[in-house]
């Protein structure tokens, strides 16, 4: 589809705002999107669905829909769903892909039966949370490990355990978001994050984002409202280390079945700087310091020109993925 014409997007709504524990955040994408496509000529309109039925997007005439939402109900294949149902095509992931995703247990078990590398994980489910399983778990993973909820972003929920006496605070607070709760070895080494543009054979990687933080805290405080994270896009990676970042989330996109556009995120090992997937975001942040809009501006793609492509893709499942 060609990104000349807005008016043949006809009206479109941009979901943001939500349910869930990153709302605050999918405010700050929503409106950067909103003003992006009107700016361009959009007949864009807020929607956010913790306000109104999205019944109303039928019944208002809506043509297509920008998911600018994260997490819960937003980002886990029940909007797709519903706007399945509704005919509505919509950006971004199919409703299973997006599901999948949103479940990072789920991820790292398709990614392992293809063979991608992924951290070494215990998955506790809510009832094998006693004292005892949960000491256990660092005899597993080693220490230090990460524990967090399998289905929440924005590092919400996350802690970074030193020593046993940690574990039981740990999965306290991570509970608090998931009745699951997912403890990961902890890779020690370089974080970045690769972003995809596109389906299919046409999907390409952009340009990788090395992330520095303070001490390593790459956690939600850092992640959206500090400025003591550095961005290096251009990475500075060796040219090997970027493109094996590349092939193995191209290849991480495509086993979920993720469309229109992703990012992953990736540790880099410092030992031998084996590069290990960590998750699969299907609805990237799109604030003024998230991630894909810096990717893409690395590669020549202007945000407003990104939030049209992203919108160029928007389908159906029942579409067979185009639109």
């Amino acid at each position: 589809m060609s990104l000349q014409d807005p008016k043949q997007f006809g009206k479109v709504a941009v979901l943001f705002g939500g349910s869930s524990a990153e709302r605050e955040i999918s405010l700050l994408s929503g409106n950067g999107v909103l003003e992006a496509l009107r700016s361009r000529g959009v007949d864009a309109h807020a929607f956010d669905p913790a306000e109104r039925d999205l019944v109303e997007l039928r019944r208002e005439g809506f043509a297509r829909c920008f998911i600018a939402l994260h997490g819960r109900h937003g980002e886990d294949g029940t909007v797709q769903g519903a706007l399945e149902l509704l005919g509505i095509p919509y950006t971004g992931s199919g409703v299973m892909a997006s599901s999948v995703a949103m479940d990072k247990v789920m991820t790292k078990r398709i990614w392992q039966a293809d063979g991608l590398p992924t951290p070494r994980y215990v998955r506790l489910a809510f009832d094998q949370q006693s004292r005892e399983q949960v000491r256990a778990v660092p005899d597993v993973l080693g220490l230090p490990l990460i524990v967090k909820p399998p289905r929440e972003g924005s590092s919400i929920g996350v802690t970074k355990v030193e020593g046993y006496s940690q574990m039981q605070d740990a999965v306290t607070l991570s509970a608090r978001y998931d009745a699951d709760v997912l403890c990961e070895e902890f890779i020690e080494g370089e974080e970045v994050t690769c972003a995809v543009l596109g389906q299919g054979l046409d999907a390409r990687a952009l340009p990788v984002v090395r992330i520095a933080a303070p001490e390593g805290a790459y956690d939600y405080q850092n992640k959206y409202f500090t400025d003591d994270v550095k961005y290096h896009c251009p990475s500075g990676l060796p040219e090997a280390e970027e493109h094996e970042i590349q092939r193995i989330t191209l290849a991480a996109y495509h086993t979920l079945g993720c469309r229109g556009w992703g990012r992953a995120d990736v540790m880099i090992r410092a030992s031998d700087r084996k590069p290990f997937l960590l998750e699969m975001n299907t609805s990237p942040g799109m604030t003024s310091h998230s991630l894909v809009p810096m990717s893409a501006r690395a590669s020549g793609i202007a945000y407003e020109d990104l939030c049209l492509r992203v919108l160029a893709s928007a389908s159906l499942d029942a579409a067979g993925g185009a639109q």
